[in-house]
C-alpha cells in the first residue's frame, strides 16, 4: 500500500507533468515532442479527437488522455463508462481525472496487445468483439449512464439526416452527385425507418464507438479502449453500428452475417436492426459526401453499400 508521503510525491510529479504537457501542446508540435521525450512518454495510435500517451517510465506504466475536444460531455462519458466497465477486465481501469477547464486529462491503466485485425483472422476477431460487446451490454445499467444516451446515438443520426443533410444537398444543387444523394435520402425518408427507430427499446450500456481500431488482442484476451461516447443504446442499434461503421468494410460481409446472432440479433429485433443498418450507413454516406473529393474511394464504396441495403 502506498504511504501518504508517496501519494503526495506522485501527485506533485503528475501535476508538473500535466502542466508541462498542456503548455507544450499550446506551443506546437516541436515543443510537445520535446516534452514527451523529457518525461518518457510516447504517442499512442488511435487518439483521433484527442491526444493519448503511454507513460512507460512511471512506477506503474499508465495511459494519459489529454482532451482536445470536450463537447458533448466526452470527458464525463469516458470517466463514467470506464468506471462502469472496469469490472470486466477487458477495458482500461480509470485511475484519476484532472478536470482542467481547457485541457482536462484522464489517467487509466495501459492495456497490452496489438490491433485485433493484426493478430486474429477476421472471423475470430469479430467473434471476440461480439463477445466483449455483449458482456458490456449485460452489465446492470446504472446512473448516470442510464440517463445518458450514447453520444453518436441513433436519434442523433436521424436528426442529422432529417435536419442537416437535406439543406447541405440543396446548397450543392450543381454538384453531379447531388441527384443520387437526394434519391437515396428520399427513399430513406419514405421507408418508415425513422419512425421504427423512434419506438422504445430496452436500454443497455454502450461504448458508443464501433471503430475497429479501438480493439486490441494480446494472444489470449480481447481488450477495448476509447469510451468517450459512452451511454445507453439498445442491442439492435449497436449491432448495426458495428456492421455499418466505415472501418467495418475491411471485414467480408459473410463474416458479419455469421456474427449477427453473436451480436444479439433475434427475430424479435431484426426489423429494428435492419432499419438501424440503413440509417447508419446513410449517415456515414453523408459524412463522406462532405469529403468526397479527398476520400473518393471510401465515398464510392459507401454509396454502393447504401444502395445495396436500400434495395
Amino acid at each position: 500500500m502506498m504511504t501518504a508521503s508517496a501519494n503526495r510525491c506522485r501527485d506533485v510529479v503528475l501535476t508538473d507533468l500535466l502542466t508541462h504537457l498542456r503548455s507544450a501542446r499550446r506551443a506546437g508540435h516541436d515543443a510537445l515532442d520535446a516534452a514527451l521525450d523529457k518525461h518518457g512518454l510516447h504517442v499512442l495510435d488511435g487518439g483521433r479527437n484527442n491526444d493519448v500517451f503511454a507513460w512507460t517510465t512511471a512506477t506503474t506504466p499508465i495511459c494519459i488522455k489529454l482532451y482536445t475536444k470536450t463537447d458533448r460531455q466526452r470527458v464525463e462519458c469516458e470517466w463514467h463508462g470506464l468506471t462502469h466497465a472496469a469490472r470486466l477486465g477487458s477495458t482500461p481501469t480509470p485511475l484519476w481525472l484532472d478536470e482542467d477547464p481547457d485541457q482536462p486529462a484522464l489517467g487509466m491503466t495501459l492495456l497490452p496487445g496489438s490491433a485485433i485485425l493484426d493478430v486474429l483472422d477476421p472471423s475470430s476477431a469479430i467473434t471476440a468483439i461480439a463477445e466483449t460487446t455483449r458482456a458490456l451490454q449485460s452489465l446492470p445499467l446504472t446512473e448516470p449512464l442510464a440517463s445518458m444516451e450514447r453520444v453518436d446515438s441513433i436519434s442523433h443520426y436521424v436528426a442529422r439526416l432529417t435536419d442537416v443533410w437535406p439543406g447541405q444537398l440543396v446548397g450543392a444543387a450543381d454538384d453531379p452527385q447531388t441527384p443520387d444523394m437526394l434519391a437515396l435520402l428520399h427513399r430513406w425518408e419514405t421507408s418508415g425507418d425513422a419512425d421504427l427507430l423512434a419506438r422504445p427499446a430496452t436500454r443497455v450500456y454502450s461504448r458508443g464507438d464501433a471503430n475497429l481500431l479501438n480493439w486490441l488482442h494480446d494472444g489470449d484476451t480481447t481488450y477495448v479502449v476509447d469510451f468517450e461516447f459512452s451511454g445507453y443504446s439498445d442491442v439492435a442499434v449497436d449491432a448495426a453500428d458495428h456492421i455499418e461503421h466505415i472501418s467495418a468494410r475491411v471485414i467480408p460481409d459473410d463474416v458479419w452475417t455469421s456474427a449477427k446472432a453473436d451480436l444479439g440479433i433475434t427475430p424479435d429485433n431484426r426489423a429494428r436492426f435492419a432499419a438501424a443498418q440503413r440509417t447508419i450507413a446513410l449517415r456515414w454516406l453523408a459524412v463522406l459526401w462532405k469529403q468526397r473529393s479527398k476520400r473518393a474511394k471510401e465515398f464510392t464504396t459507401q454509396y454502393k453499400r447504401v444502395r445495396a441495403l436500400q434495395s
